[in-house]
């Protein structure tokens, strides 16, 4: 016999633990999805009420809301940058490529993964790109 049952048995095993590994995975990133996707409708949602602009304003007034504006606005592009990572590893959980890095194709530690779930690159590889 060329492959002994214990093989066939360890395998089939290993392989549903993957999966229900990998389910679990997305739905934590779907979960997570759906958290950003909220706490994106609510930042947009303050940045067009705090927006209107008042005839009585001055300058300064008008000055304090430019200001707050642009940071709402950065919020939000940082919200759904967010959104975008999490997308991201969803396409790489899908593909089987989640938990390896897109710049060398190492695997990224478990813990970094547990840390941080959409992660796409490893510590060496992120330590590089933010030098540049």
């Amino acid at each position: 016999m060329l492959v002994h049952p214990e093989t066939v048995i360890a395998t089939s095993t290993r392989r549903s633990a993957d999966d229900a590994r990998t389910e679990d995975l997305r739905e934590a990133l779907a979960a997570r999805r759906q958290e950003l996707e909220t706490e994106h409708a609510e930042a947009v949602a303050e940045m067009t009420l705090a927006g209107v602009v008042d005839a009585g304003d001055d300058v300064a007034d008008l000055g304090t809301k430019a200001f707050n504006r642009e940071q709402e606005f950065a919020l939000v592009l940082s919200i759904r940058s967010r959104m975008d990572q999490v997308d991201r590893a969803l396409d790489r959980l899908a593909a089987g490529r989640y938990g390896t890095c897109e710049t060398c194709s190492e695997e990224i530690p478990v813990a970094r993964l547990a840390a941080f779930p959409s992660v796409t690159l490893c510590v060496t590889c992120k330590s590089i790109s933010e030098r540049r």
